[in-house]
């Protein structure tokens, strides 16, 4: 993709037996997705200084330049954190670092941010989704690439937004040489909340579940050398 190796899909892929288990389990790990360029973008995100640090906010959605989050003593860490933390006790919560992948018909300065998007959109990788899925023309929407780092998390929810079609949760997974105990985890949660399941995050790898289903990312702890990259988004029909 612009000037990384481009993303390759694995053309070895066992599509029926990844359909089956999708529809049977309502959720799939596909691993080994990409044969090339996985590296390459990993390299290129984690060298990356634009990202955005989002929390939610009172007033919805706050934005934070990422370097800004980061420095000693950062003035709007120090405000915001403890009411993030509150906030998670009770209701819905969330703080990472994101680049935002551009939807249909726009583009970014960021090549890298537009080949993504390209490539979620392109035949080869639409045929993968479709087959596995089961859904007829899915649109990939609403995407965006995801840093988590010491302190980050994201609590539970289902994803079920009333008019946006969307039907399956998409996670490209970017993360190389990751232990359970450093946290990131995604987790989905039984319905009475007294039991659940995680996934570790691993490199090149891709989860589709269906929508809905409750789910979270446990908090990366300090212990994490690095931080937990992936690339989300969901997989949206017609209503």
């Amino acid at each position: 993709m612009t000037d990384l190796v481009p993303l390759e899909l694995n053309p070895d892929l066992d599509l029926a037996d990844l359909r089956r288990r999708f529809v049977h389990d309502g959720h799939v790990r596909v691993r080994r997705v990409f044969t090339r360029g996985a590296p390459e973008l990993y390299d290129y995100l984690s060298g990356n200084d634009g990202w955005i640090q989002l929390v939610n906010h009172e007033a919805g959605a706050h934005e934070i330049a990422w370097r800004d989050w980061q420095a000693p003593n950062s003035p709007s860490r120090l405000t915001l954190e403890p009411q993030i933390f509150a906030r998670a006790n009770q209701e819905f919560q969330y703080s990472y670092a994101a680049l935002r992948i551009p939807t249909i018909g726009e583009r970014e300065e960021n090549q890298v941010l537009n080949a993504l998007a390209d490539l979620m959109r392109d035949d080869p990788m639409q045929a993968l989704l479709e087959g596995i899925t089961t859904l007829a023309d899915p649109v990939f929407t609403d995407g965006q690439v995801t840093a988590y780092g010491p302190g980050d998390f994201l609590t539970g929810h289902d994803d079920d937004l009333a008019g946006s079609g969307r039907k399956v949760a998409f996670v490209l997974g970017l993360t190389p040489q990751w232990r359970f105990e450093w946290g990131g985890l995604l987790l989905f949660h039984d319905l009475g909340g007294t039991e659940c399941t995680g996934l570790i995050p691993q490199f090149n790898t891709l989860d589709l579940f269906a929508i809905p289903r409750y789910h979270s990312v446990s908090m990366v702890t300090r212990a994490a050398p690095r931080r937990r990259f992936s690339v989300t988004g969901w997989l949206s029909v017609a209503e």
